[in-house]
């Protein structure tokens, strides 16, 4: 199994960005200006700059109902007078084979144009060979067309970072494209074109409802996974409870949660 695992690291490049199946609607709802948080943000880090409250958000993710290839993700966004700053960690596998990585990131806006970037330190294991490291860069641009409706653009890795001692495997470069409209205060619209270096391009496409501010649903698709999504979630006093599962058409499903607080914006 080790020995799969491996080959199949060296021969993949995208085997560090593996895409979240029930939880790709964090992506989309950064180009929102209603929905966003510290998790989604990430995403995007230019979006950080419009962020104004401080806000930590922990997801799960049991991917196709399998333990060893679960993946764990924290994140904090906390608004500066200059700026906004996040911290985030995440965690994708098991004691075979894992990948985890810490990030720290900022974002600033400058009216119409927010800006930001982020570093990235990656640590990827395999039982029985050891482990590697890297250190990657990505930055985002977000641009606010009109009050309801942004779009902004996204770049991970531009500088080729490369794996371990010898170098000869590297992060994929990815760029991307959103657009996001919030129709109102109940009903938003998302979409991301996402171009993974030596893949075929990703479209993923969301819509969100809700009740009253305090229950919400949605439903989605992520061409790359070849699946859609469908969610709950519940919202009281700052806290927010997501429920979610995707479906692959082959693979079966994948349950995940989110759970995000947003303290009250600073008068």
């Amino acid at each position: 199994m080790a020995y799969i695992l491996c080959m199949a690291f060296r021969t993949t490049k995208s085997q560090v960005l593996l895409p979240d199946h029930s939880l790709v609607y964090t992506k989309i709802n950064t180009y929102s200006t209603l929905n966003k948080d510290a998790l989604s943000a990430m995403a995007n880090q230019a979006s950080l700059g419009s962020i104004k409250n401080l806000s930590v958000a922990f997801c799960g993710e049991r991917r196709f109902m399998l333990e060893d290839i679960s993946s764990y993700g924290l994140a904090v966004a906390l608004p500066t007078a200059s700026g906004s700053f996040g911290l985030a960690a995440n965690y994708f596998g098991g004691d075979g084979f894992n990948e985890s990585s810490m990030a720290l990131a900022y974002g600033r806006s400058l009216g119409k144009i927010d800006i930001g970037a982020q570093f990235n330190y990656h640590q990827f294991k395999i039982e029985g060979y050891g482990a590697a490291s890297t250190v990657s860069l990505e930055a985002g641009l977000l641009l606010h067309l009109s009050e309801p409706l942004q779009a902004g653009v996204h770049l991970f890795n531009p500088t080729g970072a490369a794996i371990g001692k010898d170098q000869k495997e590297k992060l994929p470069l990815v760029y991307s494209f959103g657009l996001g409209y919030d129709v109102s205060e109940k009903v938003y619209v998302g979409t991301e074109i996402e171009k993974v270096e030596d893949q075929l391009v990703s479209v993923n496409a969301g819509v969100q409802y809700a009740f009253e501010r305090k229950l919400f649903a949605r439903a989605g698709v992520a061409s790359a996974t070849s699946s859609f999504y469908l969610g709950v979630g519940f919202l009281w006093s700052g806290l927010r409870i997501d429920v979610n599962a995707s479906v692959h058409p082959t693979l079966g499903t994948t349950p995940s949660m989110l759970i995000a607080y947003n303290s009250a914006a600073k008068k």
